[in-house]
């Protein structure tokens, strides 16, 4: 990625020129939103799935931690649609960020400049398998999902993460996939990085964004799609029993896309392999973002040669 151009602040540096200084603010104390977006190769050329409604929940994220961003929400679309095309083109991941910069340490981070810079990069797998033909296989976490009460949970915020690293690393260390969080009252929120679907009697069940969940793009763009077909499903809460009893489980989330789940806690979902609702509502996300729908893929894909 050497050759490649990241834009910091309203002009490209190259990769490894991208910096900051040791004592940046959102490096000490978390103080940084961001929005990982995804740019799909189509027919009519590169399309950002969603941008709009990514970037305006990098404002609210934002507006949550007072942070001043000087570039509106259309410079920043803008601005993303520019990196894509000065860097190669091809289907990658986005990465917008917004931090308190280097100023003054300590606690209130409000005296600091706020900087934002966005970079692209191939990013194919968010969750590794370790038996590709399976499912991911996922593990119930020792840590507790951080609630509202401690945290602005619907702000992607970087501090939220380390939450999420934790329980991650557990479960890399433990020999699973993948990590699934619960909040305090010990209902199933989601997973390290990405929403739960459950599917139970042909029922498409996720957890309310109320509970603790991240209300996350992927998640809204499959019930958008399952409201559209007329496919039954529920918003609330989970226990963590249901998801043994489920017929079927899958994650959703801009890094991992629509991921199967095999396995939880050691107990088989369904035959441990990608279940027959999963794999339509995949395959018709896959149909979204290569630009062959002609319902969804104009509402959401936004194409980086703007002639298009």
């Amino acid at each position: 990625m050497t050759d490649a151009k990241i834009w910091m602040d309203g002009s490209f540096v190259s990769w490894n020129d991208a910096k900051i200084h040791v004592l940046t603010h959102g490096l000490h104390y978390g103080t940084a939103v961001f929005e990982g977006i995804r740019c799909y190769k189509t027919h009519r050329g590169l399309a950002i799935f969603r941008l709009s409604d990514h970037i305006l929940r990098l404002s609210l994220s934002a507006k949550i931690y007072f942070m001043n961003i000087k570039y509106s929400k259309r410079q920043i679309e803008n601005a993303v649609i520019e990196t894509i095309n000065v860097n190669e083109p091809e289907e990658n991941y986005v990465r917008v960020i917004a931090y308190y910069g280097y100023g003054k340490l300590g606690v209130n981070p409000l005296p600091n400049k706020v900087s934002v810079a966005i970079a692209i990069w191939k990013w194919d797998e968010s969750i590794t398998n370790r038996e590709p033909e399976k499912g991911a296989r996922l593990a119930v976490s020792s840590w507790t999902r951080i609630d509202s009460r401690s945290m602005p949970t619907q702000a992607k915020a970087t501090a939220n993460y380390a939450n999420s690293a934790l329980a991650r690393m557990e479960a890399l260390k433990m020999g699973f996939d993948e990590a699934v969080m619960l909040n305090p009252a010990g209902k199933v929120i989601e997973a390290s990085a990405e929403n739960i679907f459950v599917v139970r009697d042909d029922v498409f069940i996720t957890p309310p964004v109320s509970s603790g969940a991240l209300n996350g793009i992927t998640r809204d763009s499959i019930l958008a799609i399952l409201h559209h077909s007329g496919s039954p499903f529920e918003i609330r809460d989970i226990s963590r029993e249901e998801l043994y009893m489920a017929d079927e489980v899958f994650l959703t989330g801009t890094a991992a896309g629509i991921r199967e789940v095999g396995e939880i806690d050691n107990r088989m979902i369904g035959d441990g392999c990608i279940g027959k609702h999963t794999m339509r509502v995949k395959e018709k996300f896959h149909t979204i973002t290569q630009g062959r729908d002609d319902i969804f893929s104009k509402r959401w894909l936004t194409y980086a040669n703007q002639g298009q």
